[in-house]
């Protein structure tokens, strides 16, 4: 492995860990957005670097955390920094290609940020697995919701295409 990407891979992982413990202390804390206190759900979490489902969860957990942040100066190149670890070249142009045409995120397929996301396996052959990512838009009782398709390659479990699911 290369200098640049060590050095590559050692800022994409400090940043997805400080996105994900920024993203966590309040929770932890049990403070919500606007600064009331709220009770703290019990939870956990677990990750396996080697599992391509797991792979597209971590990047949409720290990129919807990045884009979230709209107060943080530095979440704008978190984002971009995720974007270039996560994706392949060719996902990113079509990502760039989508967001100049439609003015939208092309990750997230919006121009707004959802509120929760959840990834699911779909399938695999020819050397990539396709995960569906669930995300929600709002609270309530009947929330939009939509869903993307994303296509990873299972040797560096790098994201190949995004697309909105049909």
């Amino acid at each position: 492995m290369s200098m640049r990407s060590r050095k590559t891979l050692l800022t994409a992982a400090a940043l997805t860990a400080g996105l994900t413990l920024a993203a966590v202390t309040p929770a932890l804390a049990g403070a919500s957005a606007n600064g009331t206190t709220r009770a703290a759900a019990v939870s956990s979490a677990q990750g396996d670097p080697r599992n391509v489902t797991q792979h597209v969860a971590d990047f949409y957990g720290a990129y919807i955390d990045a884009v979230w942040a709209t107060d943080d100066p530095t979440a704008a190149a978190g984002a971009k920094a995720l974007r270039g670890f996560y994706l392949t070249a060719a996902a990113q142009k079509k990502v760039a290609a989508f967001e100049k045409r439609e003015h939208a995120d092309g990750i997230l397929f919006a121009q707004n940020v959802p509120v929760k996301w959840k990834v699911a396996y779909t399938g695999s052959g020819a050397g990539h697995a396709t995960s569906r990512v669930t995300l929600t838009w709002g609270d309530g009782p009947h929330p939009q919701v939509s869903r993307i398709d994303v296509r990873s390659d299972l040797k560096t479990l790098k994201i190949t295409d995004l697309k909105p699911a049909g």
